[in-house]
């Protein structure tokens, strides 16, 4: 079993992140004139809301917002930590440290920070846990008549049924995971261009670091409407 100690690390760093925008959010909570930072927080609720409301009837869906929000602010958040430079200059780089390969963590050769999202390992576990919310969620509201529909209109249909239910979670953890991975080697392979230090290097380097911070947020946007849909469908009643 391989321990990634850089995914962990990055993950906590994730997720001091989201904990610390939340606290400033709320941290002059009101109901009048709200500040920046409560404005931008309720834009991302109001988002979150909007995504349930267009899939599901809200009252319905409305105990999924808890989750829903967590998870885009932490693909989100995940994302970004791959366009933020590496400034702790092989803090490690120096320990004789094998465990986990701590001293690998913060290599100095990495300008960049690895996102969470651009290994497999944490791709694959949001995927695992929207899918089993898909199947409790789909047993809580509608019982075991929920798996009735995998044998609709035929039974020989549970076949294609069943490689569909296996499809979603591996096709939304190697979306996430192949975009942002790809992200990442592409802003290595420009850091090597000749000249990286030099104008000509400069440019192609801030304009790929805008399109991953917009490629991020499209990802995230996904992952989580994605969830909402296929919740939605595993909640919603079947219409004959």
């Amino acid at each position: 079993m391989t321990f990634h100690a850089r995914t962990l690390v990055n993950t906590w760093l994730v997720m001091a992140a989201i904990l610390i925008f939340c606290f400033l959010g709320v941290r002059h909570l009101t109901s009048g004139k709200p500040g920046k930072m409560q404005n931008v927080l309720e834009w991302i609720v109001d988002f979150v809301k909007n995504l349930v409301s267009d899939n599901m009837n809200y009252e319905q869906g409305r105990p999924l917002l808890g989750y829903l929000l967590t998870l885009i602010m932490f693909v989100f958040f995940s994302n970004m930590v791959s366009v933020i430079p590496n400034l702790t200059f092989g803090l490690f780089e120096h320990f004789d440290i094998h465990f986990a390969q701590l001293d690998k963590i913060f290599d100095a050769k990495e300008y960049f920070s690895a996102a969470p999202t651009s290994d497999i390992n944490v791709t694959g576990a949001l995927a695992l846990l929207t899918i089993l919310m898909v199947i409790f969620l789909g047993v809580k509201t509608k019982g075991l008549h929920y798996f009735h529909h995998f044998v609709e209109p035929f039974k020989v249909f549970a076949i294609i049924h069943i490689i569909d239910m296996l499809a979603k979670p591996l096709t939304l953890a190697f979306r996430l995971f192949g975009n942002i991975f790809a992200g990442e080697i592409l802003v290595k392979v420009i850091w090597m261009l000749p000249g990286f230090s030099v104008l000509p290097g400069i440019i192609p380097q801030v304009i790929w670091l805008a399109f991953s911070i917009f490629i991020g947020a499209i990802q995230a946007y996904v992952f989580t409407v994605l969830t909402t849909a296929y919740i939605s469908q595993a909640v919603t009643p079947s219409e004959h």
